[in-house]
């Protein structure tokens, strides 16, 4: 069934199966946004002028997510998908008791385990009463009804490895914790992941038959359960410590999903890119620089080592460079987000993507 933001949505599936297979299908996949032509004759609703209208009003979501969706080309493998936004209210640590405070654009997670001697945190469970909690079941559960036949419902954004438990800690604590008792790191970090699977198959009951698979904050589909690994903590750390403390959660968490990224986000993190490239599990890998940070296209060697590893590669880059990409990366299993000024610019871009693509292996 094809949607109303998405008319060729059963092409854009099957050309998803096909790129989590690593199969070459005539060009590089190609997520290309941009304003919707015409525009849609639509009243474009009130902006939140609180933090209740901003991230706990869902029919004021709502009704802002429609307007957006129906004003978006989504080019190539590009989708609508429903998000309230990820200021990090309805993440894990929240249902452990930390407290998010919120602006009108994120929130900042105040920790809630502050003792220097070693906690038990295995005494830390998810409050399924937590009015946050409550939250967001009701947003899948509404949103996959408002999207049926639309778009695609979120399973959201709700922690990681590694961040969880920074969040719970303190990022310095953490770093202490893991020189002064890694045993306890790993422990931690292997029945958080328990935690977070238990969460993630709540939420996925809700939205898999009408997502017909599943999304997350990271716009890629998978017919299967999928969501984005990572650990951002990890920027900070040594491939070593890295592989001992960490690797073992993030196995667990490969081992219950059918399909996966790693988002790779900064430069510190490339240097557990050859780590990600070794497991098994991991069907693809993104390279994201960071803020502030050249072209991914800069560090074409570490896109060239996922390649080699017989991974998918996502990278984002600016429309005009595409091209430069397809030139010097093979466009079996890459993945190219993007963005045009216009809807006729983004469909020339994809004609011209399968011109520009070569399988190279």
């Amino acid at each position: 069934m094809n949607l109303q933001y998405k008319p060729d949505w059963e092409e854009t599936k099957a050309r998803y199966r096909a790129w989590w297979n690593h199969a070459y299908f005539g060009r590089c996949a190609l997520a290309v946004y941009a304003p919707h032509e015409p525009r849609p004759d639509l009243p474009e609703p009130a902006g939140p002028k609180t933090l209740e209208e901003r991230w706990f009003d869902l029919e004021a979501i709502n009704r802002r997510a429609q307007h957006a969706m129906a004003s978006t080309f989504y080019g190539g493998e590009a989708i609508p998908i429903w998000s309230g936004g990820y200021p990090g209210h309805t993440c894990l640590p929240v249902f452990m008791g930390a407290t998010c405070t919120l602006d009108m654009h994120t929130g900042w997670i105040e920790p809630v385990i502050h003792q220097e001697d070693e906690p038990d945190i295995r005494r830390l469970k998810i409050d399924t009463e937590h009015p946050n909690y409550r939250l967001a079941v009701e947003s899948v559960v509404r949103g996959s009804a408002w999207m049926r036949g639309k778009g695609l419902m979120t399973i959201g954004a709700f922690g990681g490895c590694g961040d969880t438990l920074a969040a719970l800690r303190t990022t310095d604590r953490l770093l202490y914790d893991c020189v002064d008792r890694p045993d306890w790191v790993r422990d931690a970090e292997c029945h958080l992941m328990d935690l977070w699977c238990d969460h993630y198959g709540m939420l996925y009951r809700n939205i898999c038959e009408a997502d017909e698979g599943s999304t997350c904050w990271f716009p890629l589909w998978a017919p299967g359960k999928f969501y984005a690994a990572q650990n951002d903590f990890a920027y900070m750390i040594g491939p070593g410590m890295f592989q001992d403390l960490f690797l073992p959660a993030i196995r667990r968490q490969l081992d219950y999903l059918d399909y996966a990224v790693y988002h790779v986000d900064g430069i510190g993190n490339f240097a557990h890119v050859d780590t990600l490239c070794g497991l098994e599990r991991l069907q693809a890998i993104q390279i994201l620089p960071g803020a502030g940070k050249p072209s991914p296209l800069h560090f074409i060697d570490v896109l060239r080592k996922v390649q080699r590893a017989g991974k998918n590669l996502h990278i984002s880059l600016p429309a005009d460079e595409v091209r430069s990409a397809l030139d010097q990366l093979s466009a079996r299993g890459l993945y190219i987000q993007t963005w045009c000024r216009s809807e006729p610019e983004a469909r020339g871009l994809l004609e011209q993507a399968e011109r520009w693509s070569v399988d190279r292996g």
